[in-house]
Order: structure tokens, then sequence, then C-alpha cells
């Protein structure tokens, strides 16, 4: 029973899982900060399928890239379940969580390319085949016409960042899908393969995968 927290963009979104199967999930679309629904949603979950916190195998958690500030709260809720009760932590980039959403829809051979809104003309990014094979790790990209010139298998493109690119593509093996985003629903399959292979993370040390460093502004001086 694994209980998984996603946070990296404005949608927030818990799910329960047993052995990979989805049990329960709730997503919300927040303006704003996901602190104040979060804990909420979790219990909600738990107690639509009758179970505890303590009857939890593990917590899965988005690792990131994403929101700075949805990161660090997702993490902070799935660290403090895990160290108040002793459970193990399990991550999953955001960017993968919005793959599997995806993986199975189409025939022949192809690539899944999610994109996740960096600002202006960056996305973070990575690119896998169908067999989930990676041919672009996860990094920062700055999309510019020719940027996915080199592939020539029919190549799928989605996520937030994905509309930008759309303005300025100019090849024909290119497509275009609507409204994924990283959704805990998503988490299962992965969070439960992870939970079988022993693959936890250290509680008391693990940090979201940001990429970018966090940037501050001072404010300015008034004039007076």
């Amino acid at each position: 029973m694994i209980l998984s927290i996603e946070t990296s963009t404005m949608v927030c979104s818990v799910a329960l899982h047993r052995e990979g199967e989805l049990l329960a999930n709730q997503t919300h679309q927040v303006e704003k900060s996901h602190s104040s629904l979060l804990p909420g949603i979790a219990l909600d979950i738990c107690e639509e399928i009758n179970v505890g916190f303590k009857d939890l195998d593990a917590v899965a958690v988005s690792s990131g890239p994403g929101s700075y500030t949805g990161l660090r709260i997702g993490v902070s809720n799935a660290k403090g379940i895990c160290y108040t009760l002793n459970k193990p932590l399990i991550a999953i980039s955001s960017l993968d969580i919005m793959t599997e959403a995806v993986r199975g829809r189409f025939q022949g051979e192809h690539l899944l390319c999610p994109m996740m809104d960096a600002r202006r003309m960056e996305v973070y990014t990575q690119i896998e085949d169908q067999k989930g094979n990676k041919i672009w790790d996860l990094q920062p990209k700055i999309l510019e016409e020719d940027t996915f010139i080199e592939f020539k298998k029919p190549l799928y493109l989605f996520g937030d960042g994905m509309p930008k690119f759309r303005d300025i593509w100019r090849q024909e093996n290119l497509m275009f899908i609507e409204d994924i985003f990283p959704d805990a629903g998503n988490m299962g399959r992965m969070a439960f393969r992870k939970y079988l292979d022993k693959n936890f993370e250290d509680v008391a040390y693990f940090e979201p995968n940001y990429l970018k460093e966090w940037r501050t502004t001072t404010p300015k001086k008034q004039l007076l």
C-alpha cells in the first residue's frame, strides 16, 4: 500500500495504490500554495479506502523538476509521514510521471517527450522510446525551430511546456498531446517497482531535483 504525492505544478494530486493498482485519487488545481490542501487530501484518500497512515508500506513523492515551492511542500509532507511512522520514501521524476500517462497509447516505433515549462522558451525535458529506453536524459532545453531535427520517428510532445514549441515547429513527425500533467494517479506502477527493488531515499537528507538554482531578488529601495 503506497501513498503517492505530486506537487510539482499548480496541480496538486494524491493517490493510493495497492501493488501498483489505483485505489483512490484526488486532483486539485491550486493557484497559490499546496500547503493548506495537501494534508487534508492525504487524510481523505486514506479514509476513503478505510486505512490509516500506519497501514501504509511506503510514501512516494514527485522528485522534480517543477515548482520550487510546490516540490518543497510535497517532499516535506512525504518526509513527515515517513519519519513519524518509520516508512520508506520513494522518489519519482515529474517527467516520468507525465510519460507514464501516455505510455502504451501508440503503436509502432515512436518517441515520448514530456516538456515542463521553465519560463521563456526553456523547458525541462527528456526523450525515451516506446520501450522506456532514455534517448535524452532529463535536462533543461532552450526551444528553437530545429530542436528535434535529429529525430525521424514519430515524436509525441506533451506537458505544460509543449504549447510554446507548437508555435514554432517545422517537422512532420511531431505530434502534440493536450492536457497531460504530472498526476499522482500515474505513480503507482513505478512506485511499486521501486518498492520491490528497495530503491528508497534517505528520509533525512533527500531533496527534490530543482535543476535550476532557486533565485531570489532583492526588493528595490523606494525613493523618498
